[in-house]
Formats: C-alpha cells, sequence, structure tokens
C-alpha cells in the first residue's frame, strides 16, 4: 500500500495524476535548517525525515511504502520556507523579484527494508515586481502555506518570465522523478513500460 506523508493538497493532487490509489498519512515533522547545512542537503532530510515519520506510522502494514517530499525556495544559499505573516511574505516577494531562484524538491521513498530518492532543481526567473502587485498579491492570501511565498500554478505564474526545470517541481512534488522512484518499487507507468 502507497502512502504519501503530506499535509499538501498540491502533492495530493499531483501524486493523483500518476493513477495510483494511495493513503495520506498528515505527518509533522520540525523543518529547521542545521547550522552550516547545505540547503539541497536540508531538503533531502526533510524529505527522508518525512517518509521515515510516515512509516513509523504505518509500521505494522509490512508492505507499507511511504513517499515524503519537501520543496523550499533558495536565493543567494538562504531557504526561503513558508512565510509567517503578509509583512514575511511582501519581504520574500520584493527578494526574488527580477532575479532568478532555484527550487529544490526533494523525493523519498521508503518501505520497511528500502529506500530510494531523488532531487528535482528548477531555476525560475520573475519579472520585476511592484509594490502594488506585491501588495495584491500577498492580500489575496495565496502565498501563506507556500515556500518562498508563492504558487507558480496560481496567481504568481503571471510572475515567472523562465523556468528552467520541473513545473510540478516547483509546486511541491516532480512526478518525473517521482513516477522514476516508484517504477524502482515496481509501480506506475513507468514501471509497466519497463516490463
Amino acid at each position: 500500500m502507497l502512502y504519501l506523508a503530506s499535509k499538501s493538497p498540491r502533492r495530493r493532487e499531483l501524486l493523483g495524476r500518476l493513477g495510483l490509489d494511495f493513503g495520506v498519512l498528515e505527518i509533522d515533522i520540525p523543518e529547521h535548517r542545521q547550522p552550516g547545512e547545505p540547503p539541497r542537503d536540508y531538503v533531502c532530510r526533510v524529505a527522508r525525515e518525512k517518509a521515515g515519520a510516515g512509516l513509523l506510522s504505518v509500521v505494522a502494514n509490512p508492505s507499507a511504502l511511504v513517499l515524503g517530499s519537501d520543496t523550499e525556495v533558495v536565493l543567494d544559499d538562504e531557504v526561503f520556507g513558508k512565510p509567517a505573516d503578509a509583512a514575511d511574505a511582501a519581504s520574500m516577494l520584493r527578494r526574488l523579484s527580477g532575479r532568478t531562484h532555484e527550487v529544490i524538491s526533494a523525493v523519498s521513498l521508503v518501505s520497511p527494508g528500502r529506500e530510494l530518492q531523488a532531487v528535482s532543481v528548477s531555476k525560475v526567473t520573475f519579472a520585476e515586481l511592484d509594490d502594488a502587485t506585491i501588495d495584491a498579491y500577498v492580500a489575496s492570501g495565496e502565498p501563506f502555506g507556500k515556500a518562498g511565498g508563492y504558487a507558480i500554478q496560481g496567481g504568481a505564474e503571471v510572475f515567472v518570465t523562465r523556468l528552467d526545470g520541473s513545473y510540478s517541481g516547483v509546486m511541491g512534488l516532480p512526478l518525473h522523478e517521482t513516477a522514476r522512484l516508484l517504477a524502482g518499487f515496481g509501480l506506475g507507468s513507468l514501471a509497466k513500460g519497463a516490463a
């Protein structure tokens, strides 16, 4: 049985696109970057911790397979998590304005005896955003609960002048990498195509 260890409705929607049945585990783990921890290592660790915590919660099921994922926005080696409030969201957007940032999305897939992980790194370039645009976007409420204070699949799509990488990865679950991991466990269309 496949489980998604995530509270994110976006991840549920994305995983659903792969056509597999899965359960949802609402896992809550602390997301704190360690001093000196590189952003990529941090994102990979959090994804692994989510999957591991999910597996612990269904340990009675020996056929359990748990997927954990984490996505973070990175600019100048600084990780932009979810904004704490409106001022924090506006500050993030001002810093992203007119610049190219990275979106790192890691996926961990674990079973009682095995673990696989993949990472997607995308580069996203924003147009110059004026204060009125930023204020209106923050007032929409969309930045909250989103890494970097924006949702590429929502109103912030118009901010993006260039995307080099995975659109679904920027949303929160890189589908190509996820499908490859699932195929490694014998699940999904990539596994069927390889058979």
